[in-house]
């Protein structure tokens, strides 16, 4: 069992960190700290879009329609948090 422990917990940390990074810098976007017109900032923005894009899609789905905020990267943090921290332990051990 611990051989499925440890690449799927090393999956949900990327996975975790790579939100936080997103969450953040829409944070900072937001309150117009960094510039999507800056190259660097732009190109690793849509980058992590794309790459979250398929996980959040689902997610908006399912919730209601709220306009100006956008509720899915915190439903999928939670849900990244306690798969990586409850369910996957009580799984395998």
């Amino acid at each position: 069992m611990m051989a499925l422990y440890g690449p799927l917990r090393l999956i949900l940390d990327v996975a975790f960190f790579i939100m936080l990074a997103h969450i953040i810098m829409s944070w900072l976007i937001s309150f117009q700290v960094l510039n999507l017109h800056q190259q660097l900032v732009g190109q690793i923005w849509y980058g992590l879009n794309r790459l979250l894009e398929p996980i959040y899609t689902p997610i908006r789905r399912f919730l209601p329609d709220t306009r100006p905020l956008d509720l899915a990267p915190l439903v999928a943090f939670i849900i990244v948090i306690s798969l990586r921290d409850y369910i996957l332990p009580a799984i395998l051990f």
